[in-house]
């Protein structure tokens, strides 16, 4: 073998090598995880994991000092993390913080006024708005996060009408806000007065505009919190969290919502009180999960391909108390649960042929209400 043909043959090697060391650094970036948290018992803000190639998860560390940063988003490009400060300051108003993700921890950029009280949610689009949900206020904020991460003061508010129609709230109650796929459109879920709130975002005049329809209303008692769409962008499915069920709504072909399924996301026998909280589709559209604090589980339901009706196929149960939130991790191979109450985080591995999972490990955490990868 002659001394070129060598050389090729090591700097071939070299050249695999330096591959499977890139493609090893960007899986194990992939696994890493931010925890947000309520900071009202021993969490000083948000914590960094590692979900190992097993389904066993490590601790990091805290990476930020923030207060009750209870959910996250994350940036398209996902240099960036923003958080939403679960608080009402002296004005009556909470914050939103943007961080800038760094190898060892999340470096604080800035802060704004999320709009009203108590923000319990925050979202990104690709173009950089954000969007956030003040639970107290019945409030809709929007900002946007320039290419440096920094955010803007508030641009907007949209404030939720009041009608009390549930006895068990007495105004209005905005948990969530989401950016439709594809369109300009946006869907703000409201428990207090139990409806979804269609608006446009108008990019010129950066607010929020109406859309022909403004609301849609909820069945009774139903209490809307989170949604997620399915991937054919067609449908989408609302998880109510006061009387425990998922509803799917469709967009007919003028362009208005419409409820079309709504079933429960627990056993017929149980009878005991419980309230869901988060929901999330696998990326084939096949199986939806929810989770039910109370119960203390993960719904599992299977999806119809031509209809997108639900089936409850299998609940499966947390290991903790209060599963506030969850996540598919990015190779959908697991799922995560954040147990609020038992201050544990739990892993289940996920049978992508069958929906099911099977419990794989947990770790502690501190008032755990947020999971993000």
């Amino acid at each position: 073998m002659n001394l070129y043909r060598v050389l090729a043959i090591l700097l071939t090697m070299i050249s695999c090598k330096e591959k499977e060391n890139a493609l090893e650094k960007q899986m194990s970036e992939e696994n890493y995880f931010f925890v947000g948290t309520y900071t009202n018992k021993t969490s000083e803000g948000i914590y960094k994991y590692l979900l190992h190639d097993s389904g066993s998860m490590e601790l990091i560390g805290l990476v930020a000092k923030s207060k009750n940063p209870s959910f996250l988003a994350r940036s398209s490009d996902r240099k960036y993390i923003i958080a939403a400060n679960e608080i009402k300051n002296e004005s009556g108003v909470g914050t939103i913080e943007s961080f800038l993700v760094t190898k060892d921890s999340l470096k604080f950029i800035g802060r704004s006024s999320s709009g009203g009280a108590n923000p319990c949610f925050v979202n990104v689009d690709k173009s950089g708005y954000v969007l956030t949900a003040n639970y107290s206020s019945g409030t809709i904020g929007l900002l946007y996060q320039n290419e440096k991460g920094k955010l803007s003061p508030l641009l907007n508010t949209l404030q939720h009408d009041e009608n009390n129609e549930l006895e068990s709230t007495s105004k209005a109650h905005a948990h969530s806000a989401w950016f439709e796929k594809e369109s300009n459109t946006i869907i703000s879920i409201d428990l207090g007065i139990n409806e979804l709130w269609f608006t446009n975002l108008d990019s010129i005049e950066h607010k929020l505009v109406p859309y022909k329809q403004q609301s849609l209303k909820m069945d009774v008692g139903a209490g809307p919190r989170h949604l997620t769409f399915h991937p054919n962008r067609k449908w989408l499915y609302v998880v109510n969290e006061l009387n425990n069920s998922i509803t799917l709504v469709k967009k007919d072909n003028k362009g208005l919502y419409e409820k079309k399924q709504t079933i429960s996301t627990l056993p017929q026998d149980y009878t005991e009180k419980s309230y869901c909280a988060d929901i999330h589709i696998s990326s084939d559209g096949k199986y939806l999960y929810a989770s039910n604090r109370g119960h203390n589980s993960i719904a599992i339901l299977g999806v119809d391909a031509n209809t997108g009706f639900l089936k409850l196929i299998a609940t499966e149960s947390t290991k903790g108390d209060w599963p506030r939130n969850f996540s598919l991790s990015p190779d959908e191979n697991y799922l995560l649960v954040a147990n609020q109450y038992t201050d544990n985080i739990v892993s289940y591995s996920r049978n992508k042929s069958t929906g099911l999972l099977t419990y794989i490990d947990q770790v502690e955490a501190s008032t755990p209400t947020c999971i993000l990868f």
